[in-house]
């Protein structure tokens, strides 16, 4: 395998990022003093466009890479620690000799750099020492995935420094996802990192598990002349998200028990159907619905995935949408249950939906239950989009965006 190594231009098509990396170099020669010559890497941030919480039962995902990044400026040291600085927070100081799961790595960016070293060695890669300093566009509680980004962007610079820049988009997304789940503790399957990682739209196929079937789709939203948002609809502080992201995995494997398998993957949505009465007597309905809607989900990413391969926009856009509908009716992970006062996204999906009038698609971002939504808008109703949801949510809340073709790699500067 060839390292991962663009200039700017194929990373920034759209607009020059040469004095955000020079800005860079100095925000590390500032930090750190005296240096020799730096290398630099990019991670773009990630947004799902279809297959909602299907993962953990080895469903299908459709996921893209948006213009929003980590970027790193980093230097090889021979001292075996890795301090990584980030604009505006502490630095993390990491021994690689202390790898051990720490509790004050928990929600901690040390965790997933820690994580990632573990990963690492334990799958005898090479690690060492390394200093970097990183900036982000990435906003953080936006369901863009900055802890996945922050992961891989780790994994790519010991790939570069150590590893001759030979280790897979895949290699990456497990170490992150190993680094999150096993010591920053949280809940998050593959699918951000991988992403994160690959770049550009991907559907992704986890039959396998650990070993997805990944595919790149070429397509640029620009030549349909549609843009993607992101609404920042809610900025309060989130629930008890593991609790809800799991009980939704954990309803569809219960349904998945009644025939001694482990996940719904093996199953098909006639077996539900056939038996849906002592399903709904066992386990209840909202299971049988997140059943109903695992299937239905998993159909919709080849319609996605075979859409856009076909240049059929509308036919896209009618699935994203009825992806949508399906997360907020039978996923049901638009808001908590625990909080039924607080329904803001269901708000912002109104409004969008009103902004839109019938053109384009909305839908829930992410996990659900946080506070953001996606939505696919024509250009020409843009303006008017942006100006509608910043009044109600705020200004700044609709964030335009496009979708990154390249993955994490080196930047040649």
């Amino acid at each position: 395998m060839r390292p991962i190594i663009k200039e700017i231009n194929e990373i920034y098509p759209h607009n020059n990022q040469k004095k955000r990396y020079s800005a860079l170099e100095e925000g590390f020669t500032k930090y750190f003093g005296e240096h020799g010559k730096l290398r630099f890497f990019s991670t773009p941030g990630t947004t799902e466009i279809c297959g909602n919480h299907t993962e953990q039962n080895n469903g299908k995902v459709f996921a893209a890479s948006v213009d929003l990044d980590i970027i790193a400026a980093a230097e090889l040291t021979d001292d075996n620690v890795v301090v990584i600085k980030s604009e505006g927070l502490d630095e993390d100081r990491i021994d690689i000799n202390d790898l051990e799961v720490n509790e004050n790595d928990k929600n901690n960016s040390s965790g997933i750099i820690r994580g990632v070293l573990r990963y690492f060695k334990d799958k005898g890669h090479k690690i060492g020492g390394f200093r970097a300093y990183t900036t982000s566009t990435l906003f953080r509680g936006s369901g863009l995935g900055s802890a996945a980004a922050f992961g891989v962007l780790t994994g790519m610079i010991l790939s570069a420094l150590y590893n001759d820049g030979q280790l897979r988009p895949v290699t990456l997304a497990l170490a992150s996802r190993f680094a999150e789940e096993k010591y920053f503790q949280r809940v998050c399957g593959l699918t951000r990192a991988l992403s994160c990682a690959s770049g550009g739209f991907t559907a992704i196929d986890f039959k396998d598990g650990d070993t997805p079937i990944v595919e790149n789709i070429p397509c640029d939203f620009g030549q349909f002349e549609h843009a993607l948002c992101i609404v920042e609809v809610d900025k309060t502080p989130k629930l008890d998200l593991k609790k809800l992201y799991e009980q939704i995995s954990g309803e569809m494997r219960e349904i998945a028990s009644y025939f001694d398998c482990e996940n719904l993957r093996s199953l098909s949505i006639d077996d539900i159907m056939l038996n849906i009465g002592d399903l709904r007597r066992k386990f209840g309905d909202r299971a049988v619905l997140r059943a109903i809607h695992f299937f239905r989900e998993n159909g919709r990413v080849e319609k996605v995935s075979h859409a856009l391969l076909n240049n059929r926009f509308e036919d896209f856009l009618s699935s994203v949408r009825e992806s949508g509908n399906s997360s907020f009716k039978y996923l049901q992970n638009v808001y908590s249950p625990d909080n039924i006062r607080n329904q803001s996204l269901s708000i912002a999906l109104n409004a969008a939906e009103i902004s839109l009038h019938r053109r384009g698609a909305c839908r829930v971002h992410g996990g659900g239950f946080e506070g953001t939504i996606q939505a696919i808008v024509p250009f020409d109703d843009l303006t008017q989009f942006k100006m509608n949801m910043d009044r109600i949510f705020g200004i700044g809340a609709c964030h335009v965006m496009t979708v990154r073709a390249v993955g994490t790699c080196e930047v040649r500067s």
